[in-house]
């Protein structure tokens, strides 16, 4: 795919499911996500896809350390409602990345790996989302603020010309090309900006 070359510059992440693995999905259940990855799930790349992906991938190497992440072994609470905005699309992504599922989540085998539940909303917490072990109950509080990276400033009058069709082709390109430019500063240029991605424990 003809994504913008800066996707392979975020940093991925690898898990360890151990459904993955018993069914024989992939040797030893490793499975490693990337930027492109949330994209593909979301059909498009934006400060809040990019916001989730980095906000999982931070919060998940807070929560194991030098340990492999186990996937489908993490619940991801959200404060917001399900309804609310763009909690959905952040959910989707979490959910890629932590194997955590809502009401719909696959329900276990034989008692084991429920995925079912691990996915909640309206939670009552002070920041964006909390990240928790199910195995040893550890947590971790994470918040994104990427309104705080500004936009370039003919970013909104392209895009306002574009929804109405009254963009040329080169005025499209030209959004593109500036929407992406923000999202490349967000996820390289502000990735371990405390101000943009607040990561700390429970």
């Amino acid at each position: 795919m003809n994504f913008p070359a800066f996707f392979e510059q975020v940093p991925r992440i690898t898990l360890r499911d151990p459904l993955a693995e018993l069914l024989g999905s992939v040797d030893g259940g490793l499975m490693t996500y990337g930027y492109a990855d949330a994209v593909r799930l979301a059909g498009h790349s934006c400060p809040t896809v990019a916001s989730a992906y980095w906000l999982g991938v931070r919060a998940i190497r807070a929560l194991y350390g030098e340990a492999m992440p186990q996937r489908g072994d993490i619940a991801v609470d959200l404060r917001e409602p399900y309804e609310a905005g763009t909690t959905g699309v952040v959910a989707s992504v979490l959910g890629l990345l932590s194997g955590a599922a809502g009401d719909g989540g696959f329900a276990g085998l034989g008692g084991q790996f429920v995925r079912r539940g691990l996915l909640q909303y309206n939670a009552a917490i002070e920041t964006e989302l909390r990240f928790t072990r199910t195995d040893t109950g550890q947590s971790v509080l994470a918040q994104g603020r990427a309104h705080s990276v500004p936009s370039d400033p003919q970013t909104m009058r392209l895009m306002q010309m574009c929804l109405v069709g009254m963009a040329s082709e080169e005025q499209h390109a030209e959004f593109g090309r500036l929407w992406q430019a923000r999202v490349r500063r967000i996820l390289l240029d502000h990735a371990f900006d405390d101000a943009v991605f607040e990561i700390r424990a429970a």
